[in-house]
């Protein structure tokens, strides 16, 4: 009994002391809140500055996009069954683009601010986290053209639109605990970036951002085992099941089921939580390293 009661009051001041050290870093970013507001800030302008149109190309870009992608799989090949197809498309493109975007600036957000890492004392994961929030500021811009085109289109709005913020948290923890993760390679690996661009571009063929799941096969055979393709693609890639939920609030109009939510929800913060683990053990060593 004694080395249980030994085991038990290890493990609950190991959690103490976890808990301890997560309060010291969240307080951390709480202090510096005005640092990530203006890194957010002066990333939102260098993005924009010397532009004619500003951030309206934040709204042009996904329906420039959502024009050519109409074109091509309603025009060039009439065989597309999916109704209202420019809605369809905006459902998947505007979420795959803001989690490109934050994991492309994201990755390079610690090495492209070396100079600011080795000169002066902050939370190293202000960097990281002001860029994907500035991303999630260009996102909710483009959801504008989203709702027009809902408008257009005299679709009905769903009772569930009042989960879209939910599904938008989630998706937010998800990138940002890819971009802690391969921020911290890039530090290490500088290669790790430039292997990142062919892996997000086969990413995005494996996720159902402009076709149906429906086009798949329900099962495809590989050296003699059967594996179940559709179910597969929302098993192991978060993004068709984040897509599948925007889809569900904006395009169906019902809500996402239960079991599939908590269990996106769970894979996006344990991501989360595993990236920032990462982060900060290593974040310490990033000025001698970079």
């Amino acid at each position: 009994m004694s080395s249980q009661s030994a085991a038990l009051s290890d493990g609950a001041s190991g959690l103490h002391r976890l808990w301890q050290r997560g309060k010291r870093r969240f307080g951390a970013l709480y202090r510096y809140r005005m640092l990530i507001y203006n890194l957010v800030v002066r990333d939102l302008k260098s993005r924009y500055r010397n532009s004619v149109l500003g951030f309206v190309w934040s709204l042009l870009n996904p329906l420039g996009m959502m024009i050519v992608f109409t074109i091509v799989f309603s025009v060039l090949m009439p065989n597309n069954q999916i109704e209202n197809y420019p809605i369809f498309l905006l459902c998947g493109l505007l979420p795959w683009n803001f989690f490109t975007a934050s994991i492309m600036s994201g990755t390079n957000s610690i090495v492209a601010n070396g100079n600011l890492v080795k000169k002066v004392f902050f939370p190293r994961e202000v960097l990281p986290l002001a860029t994907v929030l500035a991303n999630l500021v260009n996102f909710l811009l483009a959801l504008v053209v989203l709702f027009a085109v809902l408008l257009l289109f005299r679709m009905p709005w769903s009772p569930w639109l009042f989960l879209l913020p939910v599904v938008i948290l989630i998706q937010t923890a998800f990138a940002l605990g890819i971009v802690f993760l391969l921020s911290t390679m890039q530090v290490y690996y500088r290669d790790t970036l430039i292997v990142l661009d062919v892996v997000l571009l086969a990413w995005f063929f494996l996720t159902p951002v402009f076709y149906s799941t429906s086009i798949l096969p329900a099962t495809y055979t590989v050296a003699g085992v059967e594996l179940p393709v559709s179910r597969l693609m929302y098993t192991l890639n978060p993004m068709a099941s984040l897509i599948n939920m925007y889809r569900d609030i904006l395009y169906w109009g019902y809500r996402t089921d239960p079991d599939f939510f908590w269990r996106t929800s769970i894979t996006a913060f344990g991501i989360l939580a595993i990236g920032y683990w990462v982060f900060t053990r290593h974040s310490g060593d990033f000025g001698e390293e970079i």
